[in-house]
């Protein structure tokens, strides 16, 4: 007996099997959790043309009214794994080829990395497994709820006509977060063009003093030093444009690239336990090769032990 056929797009063709697989193995453990006297498989999913997976009732063991609701969250259950697992990437791609593709200045490529890190925890410090994998979870139930309604209604499932005529909370996920990845790219693109101008600056500005020690006592707290290990104050930078873009652009906690900026050192030497931070990376990048990064020496390792924040 025919129950119901999920049909894939075209593109996805050589995935029909991965689908078989994660139907018939959510089916066979909820199933069998709702009828575990036997262990007959009460139902099967077969390959019936390239693109179509055909669900058979094996009677007389089947009950519909029994295990038709079962079967249904089950079905849906894999197919919001497969949507999820195979086409959510090129959803989104889609999204924003449509949206920004006729505005100059944009790099689609990079609003679908922004994306991709976003829905998978690149450089999201503090935020772990457990909650991108809730966050996962919760995007695949909002298509679930929807696939489940539709079976309960309908005999045939067509993947491409759901994801682009149905599931409309899912793809308002999508689309809210292509727009959020958006916000990033933007600031990013900004942030970068400001920290060249800064580079650029320091490299036209005269040394005023040939070297300083900036001491990392963790996070974004540091102390600056001169070459004989005394404390600097520096003053604001004298370049009134300079000041003013500092004032304006930077992070508070980066700060301490305008006391580099204000006491021009020939040469900084950075004492680190951090040494990836991004604000590192970032000081790195304005004064090149006037920098060198210390993990541990002579003229550190007590002092910065002491200071060093638990």
């Amino acid at each position: 007996m025919e129950l119901f056929t999920v049909s894939l797009p075209r593109s996805l063709q050589q995935s029909v099997n991965k689908l078989i697989n994660w139907l018939t193995e959510e089916a066979n453990v909820d199933l069998h959790i709702n009828n575990p006297v036997s262990d007959a498989a009460l139902v099967t999913f077969h390959a019936v043309s390239e693109l179509d997976i055909q669900c058979q009732a094996e009677l007389p063991h089947f009950q519909l009214k029994t295990h038709g609701p079962v079967l249904y969250k089950a079905a849906a259950r894999a197919v919001a794994e497969f949507i999820v697992s195979e086409l959510e990437q090129t959803m989104l791609s889609n999204m924003i080829r449509r949206k920004y593709r006729n505005q100059s200045g944009l790099e689609p490529e990079a609003i679908e990395r922004y994306c991709h890190d976003l829905l998978h925890g690149k450089d999201w410090d503090g935020l772990s497994a457990r909650f991108l994998d809730a966050d996962r979870i919760r995007r695949k139930n909002k298509i679930v709820v929807e696939i489940e309604q539709y079976l309960q209604e309908h005999t045939q499932l067509n993947i491409e006509g759901l994801i682009k005529f149905r599931l409309e909370l899912y793809r308002k996920e999508l689309t809210e977060l292509v727009e959020y990845a958006l916000d990033e790219y933007v600031l990013d693109k900004q942030y970068q063009e400001f920290i060249s101008l800064l580079k650029y600056f320091v490299f036209l500005q005269d040394t005023k003093i040939p070297m300083v020690h900036l001491l990392h006592k963790g996070g974004h707290d540091f102390m600056l030093y001169d070459g004989s290990f005394q404390p600097l104050d520096p003053n604001p930078p004298s370049d009134r444009i300079v000041a003013e873009m500092l004032e304006t652009e930077m992070n508070i906690e980066d700060m301490v690239i305008s006391s580099l900026i204000s006491v021009s050192p020939k040469h900084i030497t950075i004492h680190t336990r951090q040494p990836d931070m991004q604000v590192i990376r970032t000081i790195e990048t304005i004064f090149d090769q006037r920098v060198t990064v210390c993990e541990r020496c002579v003229s550190c390792s007590h002092t910065l032990d002491e200071l060093i924040q638990p």
